[in-house]
């Protein structure tokens, strides 16, 4: 593991490196430092006025600092002579509790404690649009059933490729990519890795999916319905439980019924009984409300979910397991931020360990075609105004979340709400204009 920045600039023949951290509404940020200065930022921090950002902050602050994590260093395989690193935000010799990145530390520590490991895997989707976003980049991508399009994916070869190309010089074990369900949508995939991994992965991967969609002339979005009637993006979560090892799947069982343990059982009964609570995080903007509470897009179906409910190998209920020792979360979207998805399945996953807590009666009905026959399951939030309100009303899970973060993140995301319904939009002329 890398361990002296100073030498793996050196020895790289890295000139800048790029020290980073996520503020809470997702947004990457960075300041650009000479490798001739690492060693002093390695121990010191990069400086930031954190109330330029989103985090809860004032002007009357004292600097933060983002101290880099040498073991996260990437070099930019398209910018050689850069390397991006993901810092931890400190004030004043303490880390900033309300930053992303230090609270899925504080839940990897404390799964840690029990002697437990989590990996995960996601599923990034994203679209490839013009570079306004106005319009899809591929005129020809048409098709109302476009997912696995042949010959859509084989246009955009040049993007998709050199993104792939570059996640197997990284180590990344990237083994597919595909066209998706909406026109102009593509997902690639790599392999799982412990949940810090992941999300300092998933981070740089929106990052370098974006720099190289914009080095072809295009814009590569996230947003979670960026074209009404098409599939939104999605984020979906591959959990898995392991020992303190890394080598032994800890929810594992053979004999259980779909290869989950009764512990495994525990876990997932966590990540039900607060999934509502979640989905603040999970989908934490106004857009997200678009694709988990859509009516049916143009291909037939939305593949979001919108009511809480767990099942067996079937893509139609919230939570799936498709085999013995994981199973895969299908709430989260394409605005998530990376460090929050993680720490937030980490601690309602936790919570439920605890408290013994049960996922509740299995479905294995088509949900998008009789979700009507499911009776008393709760129904995921109808907008971000709901989800926080209900994220406020989650004691257990702000507490293992951390009240520092949990007070930041709603004051600021309802400040967001109350933003966006500050702003007059052309639906209301249309339908009020004349009364």
């Amino acid at each position: 593991m890398t361990k002296d920045l100073e030498k793996f600039a050196k020895k790289n023949g890295v000139k800048y490196f790029m020290i980073s951290f996520t503020d809470l509404f997702g947004g990457q940020r960075a300041k650009l430092v000479p490798a001739q200065a690492i060693a002093d930022m390695q121990e010191e921090g990069a400086g930031f006025a954190g109330f330029a950002t989103y985090l809860d902050m004032t002007p009357a602050f004292p600097d933060m600092l983002a101290v880099p994590d040498p073991e996260s260093v990437i070099q930019l395989p398209w910018k050689p002579e850069v390397a991006w690193v993901a810092g931890n935000c400190v004030i004043e010799n303490e880390f900033v509790k309300q930053a992303p990145r230090n609270v899925l530390i504080n839940q990897i520590e404390k799964a840690e404690a029990k002697g437990l490991r989590i990996k995960t895997g996601i599923e990034a989707e994203f679209f490839l649009l013009n570079p306004e976003g106005t319009e899809l980049s591929d005129e020809y991508d048409t098709a109302s059933k476009p997912c696995y399009d042949q010959q859509s994916v084989m246009r955009r070869y040049d993007v998709i490729a050199e993104i792939c190309d570059y996640m197997l010089q990284l180590g990344w074990g990237p083994y597919q990519n595909d066209h998706e369900d909406a026109n102009g949508q593509f997902e690639m995939n790599f392999e799982f890795d412990d949940a810090l991994k992941t999300a300092d992965k998933h981070s740089f991967f929106k990052f370098m999916t974006k720099s190289i969609a914009e080095k072809h002339g295009m814009r590569a979005t996230f947003m979670p319905k960026p074209v009404e009637g098409l599939t939104g993006n999605g984020c979906h979560a591959h959990i898995s439980v392991w020992d303190k090892s890394g080598k032994i799947n800890a929810f594992a069982d053979d004999n259980g019924e779909l290869g989950l343990s009764d512990k495994g059982y525990n876990f997932l009964g966590g990540i039900m009984k607060h999934a509502t609570a979640m989905t603040a995080i999970t989908n934490p903007t106004v857009n997200s409300y678009k694709r988990i509470n859509a009516p049916r897009t143009t291909s037939g179906a939305t593949w979001a979910p919108n009511t809480v409910t767990w099942t067996g190998n079937n893509r139609t209920h919230m939570v799936r397991v498709p085999g013995p020792g994981r199973f895969e979360l299908r709430l989260p979207d394409g605005a998530t931020n990376p460090y929050l998805l993680q720490a937030v399945i980490i601690a309602a996953g936790m919570h439920g360990l605890d408290s013994n807590a049960q996922p509740g009666k299995r479905y294995d009905i088509d949900m998008y075609a009789e979700g009507y026959k499911v009776k008393g399951a709760p129904k995921l939030p109808l907008n971000l105004l709901d989800a926080l309100r209900t994220f406020d009303k989650d004691k257990a899970l702000k507490e293992a979340l951390g009240m520092e973060f949990s007070d930041a993140f709603l004051k600021l995301k309802n400040e967001e709400w109350s933003n966006f319904c500050s702003h007059f939009s052309a639906w209301e002329k249309e339908n009020t204009l004349d009364i």
